[in-house]
């Protein structure tokens, strides 16, 4: 018989050693067998996954990240931002799940992507932890070079899609 402390609430086995809560969803076929490759165990493919594709408990991916695609040269990649998509000139392009790419309409300068940043900051409430932390981050990656001209802009090429 299984100590009590292993168990769930409803009496099952823990499947993860944190806090746990049951969740339901409604996924395609497809998906359901991808998972099936991952582990036969859906709740460990969707953790498993989710940890690969965001970074595991031990190392889990930071808000603002810099990744070098050229020697001495990088981009800068973001995690979702609610308040970034309200810049109206600024898109948020995802590449990979929670990493984005930061768009600005063409014209558009650093300096006032610096200064619509810390108007963001400055009307944000404080319990906005996760938002506020990567807005001060990309203010930081944003700040310096600016400073001493490290940083450019280059464009990216968007074709409209039909879909």
């Amino acid at each position: 018989m299984a100590s009590s402390e292993n168990k769930c609430p409803g009496g099952r086995p823990k499947k993860f050693n944190e806090a746990c809560r049951p969740v339901t969803v409604t996924l395609p076929e497809r998906t359901l067998l991808l998972l099936e490759s991952v582990s036969p165990d859906r709740a460990k493919a969707i953790a498993k996954l989710v940890d690969t594709a965001l970074g595991g408990p031990g190392s889990p991916r930071k808000p603002v990240e810099l990744l070098e695609v050229a020697p001495g040269k990088s981009v800068i990649f973001v995690a979702h931002s609610a308040h970034l998509e309200r810049i109206p000139w600024l898109r948020l392009v995802e590449i990979a799940p929670a990493r984005h790419l930061i768009s600005l309409v063409p014209g558009t300068s650093i300096e006032k992507l610096e200064v619509a940043i810390s108007d963001l900051l400055e009307g944000m409430p404080e319990s906005e932890n996760s938002e506020r932390e990567l807005l001060e981050m990309l203010r930081q990656k944003i700040r310096a070079p600016r400073r001493s001209q490290q940083i450019v802009k280059e464009e990216i090429l968007f074709v409209e899609s039909t879909v």
